[in-house]
């Protein structure tokens, strides 16, 4: 179990504990999408991993980080759902129970994929506080142990390895963009490009209606966002003290959008890559192509963090 930053040597040891259970998820590019971006665009299908979503690999790796006596009681998380899958797959391969708290308006293949990977379901009030409430009586009722969707050391290295497999196939990124929520993805990927990469700033994107992330980037310290509306249900976290003092160290900048805006990136993203994304997901496109030209003729990475979406609820029209 990491207590402190994860150097260069704890992602490679994380890639190699977590290997044999996650998918290595395919690259894809578009000629449509570099015309529209001006740019070279790589998108790292996590999509495509266990669960659906990036967050299995730090949920494996935390999970596999624990001493066999700490997970005798079983594990729990609270999450709106990707995390909460990759605790549950997690458990299930550890052979121990899983206890996920989570908010009573997450998205329902998030809830359902939770179900069907047998963990017990708490449902709780959509804010932080019932969900860390939650938490907490679960672990005073049967002693599982806490693995949190962002703030532990062992789930950012985790994280990390999805931006080191694509640097190991495009080694001569000039950028790597990232969505931030509570920010495991994007420290893990500004860590990745500190030690597998010469030259690729990193850049977050992040929704207008959950900018709490630019904030804290801005003054140094966590902070709220000054208001919560947003289509990228994935994203609504506040950064922790790890995941933002990774960021202010390894992340260029954090770009802002709007709902509009997110939503002809995930247009985009079905009609030319072909796959399916969730909202959160198509963020960092989104900003790609507000900001084009600071991206202009370079080579971009972008990691596609899930396709855990409720379709019903979009609307393309």
């Amino acid at each position: 179990m990491l207590h402190e930053v994860p150097s260069k040597l704890d992602i490679v040891t994380t890639h190699e504990r977590i290997r044999p259970y996650i998918n290595r998820t395919p690259v894809l590019s578009s000629d449509k999408i570099n015309e529209i971006c001006g740019a070279e665009v790589f998108f790292k299908c996590e999509n495509l991993q266990k669960i659906g979503a990036f967050k299995a690999r730090g949920g494996i790796n935390a999970a596999l980080s624990l001493e066999k006596d700490e997970v005798k009681n079983g594990v729990c998380t609270h999450s709106s759902g990707n995390h909460a899958q990759a605790v549950a797959l997690a458990a299930k391969m550890l052979g121990v129970k899983a206890y996920i708290v989570m908010p009573n308006n997450a998205p329902k293949p998030k809830v359902n994929g939770v179900i069907g990977l047998g963990a017990e379901l708490i449902f709780c009030e959509p804010t932080l506080e019932a969900r860390e409430n939650g938490v907490k009586e679960i672990i005073e009722k049967t002693g599982a142990k806490f693995i949190h969707p962002f703030d532990n050391y062992d789930v950012i290295a985790g994280q990390a390895t999805a931006s080191k497999e694509l640097l190991e196939e495009y080694p001569d990124l000039d950028a790597i963009l990232a969505p931030v929520g509570g920010g495991g993805l994007l420290s893990g990927t500004g860590l990745s490009a500190k030690y597998f990469c010469k030259k690729a700033k990193v850049y977050a994107g992040e929704p207008e209606g959950a900018a709490d992330a630019v904030l804290s980037f801005k003054s140094g310290k966590v902070e709220k966002a000054p208001y919560i509306k947003t289509i990228a249900d994935g994203l609504l976290t506040n950064l922790s003290e790890k995941t933002l003092g990774i960021i202010k160290d390894t992340v260029t900048d954090i770009l802002l959008v709007n709902d509009d805006e997110i939503m002809a990136a995930l247009k985009l993203v079905f009609e030319n890559l072909k796959i399916i994304i969730e909202p959160s997901c198509a963020v960092p496109l989104a900003a790609l192509i507000k900001n084009k030209e600071l991206f202009k003729n370079q080579q971009v990475g972008i990691i596609l963090s899930g396709g855990n979406v409720d379709l019903s609820k979009l609307s393309f029209t």
